[in-house]
């Protein structure tokens, strides 16, 4: 009798990590952990029902149901229930904005991009207009920290607005199809760029041998490798992205994105022969430092591609369940499930995941906690897969392995490819997309 309460005991303290995770994420790991430490209990790597979690991730997001919470601020979470009757000047106030923030985005959830875009425009504009009339080094410096900052929320925004065609309810249409014009070079984007690069290439590509930014050719723990992939992604996707697209027969797509793209380099071509100093900080800076940022992201999602599959959603692509991506990034950690269906609305993704479940053990994807895109890149690079291992989040036949076999399965996800390779594993996909 003793022996079995010490090991119920010492599988009882398998517990998740501990960091500012989302609620919904701390439900999913909840969840997954509970599957981990029944199946060490009894010897089964069966998922368990989640029935209640899934009820209560959909309950949190529907209006309509009394548990609705929407995302007002990506730094804390308030509890809108707390707000019904305000106890002072900044809860009602509060309330009101959340009111009227509730009519002015698409769905109801988001009445962070609300409190995104008034951060936007009373900081990073103001900031980039006075450094043009009065340029200071400092200011300029600061500046450029500021944006890096704002840069990945900015662009995981921008990502549901590409996706879907706007964050904003159609009353404010005008303004919904403006902004991106006015702040993505501010951010670091060029006009239309990623919607043509990430929905009209990168999503239809799926990570396949046509993707531009494909990781599959690359040896993924190289840094020799990394380094061609980001140099190549730096200088030519001016160049390689229309030729794509004339190759797929997409002569439109190709001539607007040449001309997006053209045009955005002209602008900054103006802008440094007027005044050099501050369109350096204002636009070339954070443009250089995006760019860079997007492709180390790009490959921490797709360096743990299975061999076997490379073609699976769920063997290319990974979940992470951590801080930067989902509470910073509107749940851009739930790679996989965004792969699945690119359409699916940010707020879903850990219902969806869990929904899931039982597939993902199956098909053996990766989920990691407490760890994000860049730093994934990072360890891979290093060969540092004792500590990936460590943050893995097993499931099913990943469950009881040592931590020496997970590092030893995550290093063979990093092989390259060869075009033999890429030529069959990819024969059947390319035949069922033709279809």
């Amino acid at each position: 009798m003793a022996s079995t309460t010490t090991a119920i005991s010492t599988i009882a303290a398998k517990r998740p990590d501990e960091a500012y995770f989302t609620p919904p994420d701390n439900i999913v790991l909840e969840a997954l952990y509970r599957d981990i430490n029944n199946s060490e209990l009894n010897g089964s790597p069966s998922p368990g029902p989640d029935g209640s979690e899934l009820e209560l991730l959909s309950s949190l997001n529907d209006p309509k149901h009394a548990n609705f919470q929407p995302t007002i601020f990506s730094s804390w979470d308030y509890d809108l229930h707390d707000f019904k009757t305000p106890r002072n000047w900044r809860e009602r106030i509060l309330q009101q904005y959340v009111k009227w923030a509730r009519t002015v985005v698409r769905h109801e959830t988001d009445v962070v991009f609300v409190s995104h875009l008034l951060l936007y425009f009373s900081t990073a504009l103001p900031s980039a207009i006075y450094l043009f009339y009065d340029f200071n080094l400092w200011h300029g410096i600061a500046h450029v920290v500021y944006i890096v900052w704002c840069s990945g929320a900015f662009t995981l925004m921008m990502h549901n607005h590409i996706h879907n065609r706007g964050v904003l309810s159609k009353s404010y249409g005008l303004f919904d199809w403006t902004f991106p014009y006015i702040l993505e070079p501010l951010m670091g984007h060029t006009w239309d760029s990623y919607y043509y690069h990430h929905v009209k290439a990168h999503h239809v590509e799926g990570n396949g041998p046509d993707d531009l930014s494909s990781t599959i050719r690359y040896q993924r723990d190289s840094v020799l490798h990394f380094l061609h992939y980001e140099l190549r992604f730096l200088l030519l996707c001016w160049f390689d992205l229309p030729c794509y697209f004339v190759r797929k027969g997409k002569y439109n797509l190709a001539c607007r994105m040449l001309l997006t793209e053209g045009s955005a380099y002209a602008m900054m071509y103006l802008l440094a022969r007027w005044k050099f100093k501050p369109t350096l900080y204002v636009i070339l800076l954070p443009f250089v430092v995006l760019r860079v940022g997007l492709m180390i992201g790009n490959w921490g999602q797709h360096c743990l591609v299975d061999d076997v599959s490379p073609d699976s959603d769920f063997r290319s692509s990974i979940t992470l369940i951590d801080v930067p991506s989902n509470r910073f990034c509107f749940n851009d950690g739930y790679h996989t499930s965004h792969h699945l269906n690119p359409l699916r609305h940010w707020r879903d993704h850990p219902h969806a995941f869990l929904a899931a479940k039982e597939r993902y053990s199956n098909e053996g994807a990766l989920v990691f906690q407490n760890i994000d895109y860049l730093e994934i890149t990072y360890r891979v690079l290093t060969k540092n897969y004792m500590y990936l291992a460590s943050k893995l989040v097993p499931m099913g036949s990943q469950i009881g392995m040592s931590q020496q076999e997970l590092a030893d399965m995550l290093r063979t996800k990093t092989r390259k490819l060869t075009e033999e390779e890429i030529a069959v594993k990819f024969s059947k996909h390319a035949a069922m997309k033709n279809r």
